[in-house]
């Protein structure tokens, strides 16, 4: 019981600091290496699988990742960006906050159904791998969105130039 409350802690404790954080974020120009290094640097988290405790089956890896995907839906739908004094910028969205919060319930129920059936290491494997999902296909639907706008501003830019 104390690994569930402290992991939903903790999970709760990323969850309001990446509100924050994406309000910050607001605040600066976007850019390719900001969309891409959080899922690169996360990655990293996948030599927990080197380990026999943390190892899953694969029907066990595709079931996370797949609902990590799911999930990630309501990120994307959330991640729009727009062009301001010549750069790009990501707007924040009121629904940011409790779209972070429902996923954060949405993953308590998960964990208080799949934890009493699977060890603490697979459901941490499986817990690492939705979040995995989530953000890899968040960022890189973000980066689409990014380059998108990146490849408007650029040609209204070459348009203003060569007048």
């Amino acid at each position: 019981m104390f690994w569930f409350i402290a992991s939903t802690v903790g999970a709760a404790i990323m969850a309001t600091s990446m509100i924050f954080l994406r309000l910050k974020a607001a605040k600066k120009p976007a850019s390719v290496k900001k969309i891409i290094l959080p899922p690169l640097f996360m990655s990293t988290g996948a030599f927990m699988f080197l380990f026999p405790v943390f190892q899953i089956s694969w029907y066990q890896v595709i079931e996370a990742f797949s609902v990590g995907v799911i999930c990630s839906i309501f990120l994307i739908k959330t991640s729009k960006f727009q062009i301001r004094d010549q750069a790009i910028y990501l707007i924040p969205s009121k629904a940011f906050a409790f779209i972070l919060f429902g996923l954060l319930l949405f993953r308590i129920v998960i964990k208080l159904v799949i934890g009493s059936h699977i060890s603490l290491g697979e459901t941490s494997g499986m817990f690492f791998l939705l979040a995995f999902g989530m953000i890899l296909n968040w960022r890189l639907a973000m980066l689409y969105k990014y380059l998108q706008l990146a490849k408007q501003l650029n040609s209204t830019y070459n348009k203003n130039t060569s007048l």
